[in-house]
């Protein structure tokens, strides 16, 4: 059973299910007034992974993450760029997904966007204001705080605490009872984007729209709630206090992860280091990312700079490198069937138990990365042995890097035994010579060795190099790959 730090009881517990076998998670999406940044990257890939993890465990989970498509943000772009707000939520929602897509993020089961789902917000602000929990003004409608007991149990504060802290991290507004109440719909400003509703025309407030969002999907009581950990006040608490003051059963299980510092400190504009993902990406393997992201606990600050991102890249290299190995060798032969009908003696069983002991410890991707890297080395032992445990060795680490999202392949390989060609890496594809050239290179070379003309061989080998080819020898013959 996977257990899971809980941010509201502040320990790690087991996740306990509404419904035995089936899993609701929401995730808080992005605001789409820019082009995503390498915080949202590592968000989406937190709840990515946890995901995989959950379904590969047998769970039928309902991924719910939002798109927050009306915002002061969104607003105050339109209006610089004159443009509809609708027009700039499209393009960098666009941004958003296609950024997820080039680091293999899976695409949620449901993606709502804020604007439709502005009548059932209305319908929940009425029945706080008739159960006298929130209140109307010339300004818009507030939730009453200091009803709630526990408001603040989520950051472990009382609300006497949060009072003394008012306008840093809450809005400073003249129109309220308490310092703390906070909109659930503002009035309507001139040039603004406006909804009809009971107390007049306006929008919702940015706490209403995640709760109506995820309990219009969900319902009451789903399993778990996630985000970054600079939602837990006010994004998150305020969303828990409105659906506590409905009545209703809200999140069982509150996940937060950690942020990210770029250069040693925290990401920010002002500082100048701030990273776009799509930036990030084109100067590196979008895996490399990924990779960075398992190797660091999720509830851990995640360091990004160009060393870390070249180690995690050499890294992948023993991926890469393996799948050449495993292909030169016919173990991959039949994967895509289906590795059940590959091996008869099926995965192996230490590494996918030490694995799983490890993810279910609160979603401990560092040792359980740091065990698929352990069975690669391990597979490249037995295929230097010419062990036939190699082949379920390599099944177990196609396996358990799929759980964790991470892809890896025969990329651009070629070998001396077989008439197969390269393709290409993915920083290579389609450049430098004709793959048939490549291999009439390596096939003179392998005579050369034969021939014990190793002066002529070390020649091949270097005109492969200024080609542009890296060359692997292995048990099987030599394997070839673009650099």
């Amino acid at each position: 059973m996977i257990h899971l730090f809980d941010t509201l009881t502040s320990d790690v517990r087991p996740l306990v299910l509404r419904e035995p076998g089936k899993v609701g998670l929401y995730a808080c999406g992005p605001t789409v007034y820019d082009h995503p940044h390498v915080g949202h990257a590592r968000s989406a890939l937190t709840y990515d992974i946890l995901r995989r993890y959950l379904e590969w465990s047998g769970l039928d989970v309902t991924h719910v993450a939002n798109i927050t498509d009306i915002d002061d943000k969104i607003i105050a772009r339109a209006a610089s760029e004159d443009r509809s707000e609708a027009e700039v939520a499209a393009e960098f929602e666009r941004s958003y997904i296609d950024s997820m897509d080039t680091v293999n993020v899976l695409h949620p089961h449901h993606r709502p966007r804020a604007t439709e789902y502005v009548a059932e917000m209305i319908e929940f602000v009425t029945t706080l204001i008739d159960t006298g929990a929130a209140y109307s003004n010339s300004a818009g409608v507030y939730l009453r705080v200091g009803r709630l007991a526990d408001y603040g149990a989520l950051v472990h504060r009382t609300p006497d605490d949060l009072r003394e802290g008012a306008g840093a991290r809450v809005e400073v507004d003249e129109n309220k009872e308490d310092p703390l109440d906070f909109a659930l719909w503002k009035s309507a400003k001139p040039g603004e984007p406006t909804w009809d509703s009971p107390w007049g025309p306006g929008r919702p407030g940015w706490h209403i729209e995640c709760v109506a969002m995820s309990m219009g999907i969900l319902g009451e009581d789903f399993d778990i709630h996630g985000g970054g950990d600079d939602l837990a006040f006010p994004h998150h608490e305020n969303e828990r206090a409105e659906a506590t003051a409905s009545g209703r059963a809200f999140a069982r299980h509150w996940v937060h992860h950690a942020m990210v510092n770029v250069a040693g400190e925290k990401m920010s504009k002002s500082l100048g280091n701030f990273r776009t993902a799509g930036d990030l990406f084109a100067a590196h393997d979008p895996r490399a990312f990924r990779l960075l992201i398992l190797q660091t606990h999720y509830r851990k600050t995640m360091e990004i700079n160009t060393s870390v991102m070249t180690q995690a890249e050499a890294a992948l290299d023993r991926f890469d490198s393996l799948a050449r190995r495993a292909g030169a060798a016919g173990l991959d032969s039949g994967l895509d069937s289906g590795l059940d009908s590959v091996l008869d003696s099926g995965l192996d069983a230490g590494a996918v138990e030490t694995f799983r002991s490890a993810m279910d410890s609160d979603l401990g991707t560092p040792e359980a990365t740091a065990t698929v890297f352990d069975t690669v080395r391990r597979t490249n032992a037995a295929l230097d042995a010419g062990s036939p445990e190699a082949a379920s060795l390599y099944a177990t680490v196609v396996e358990l890097a799929g759980v964790l999202g991470l892809e890896f392949g025969q990329t651009g390989s070629g070998s001396s035994s077989s008439s197969s060609s390269g393709s290409g890496s993915s920083s290579g594809s389609g450049s430098g010579p004709a793959d048939s050239k490549i291999d009439q290179i390596v096939a003179a070379r392998v005579q050369a060795r034969a021939d014990r003309d190793f002066d002529e061989a070390d020649r091949l080998r270097d005109e492969l190099t200024a080609l542009g080819i890296i060359v692997e020898d292995t048990p099987n013959g030599p394997i070839w790959h673009r650099a």
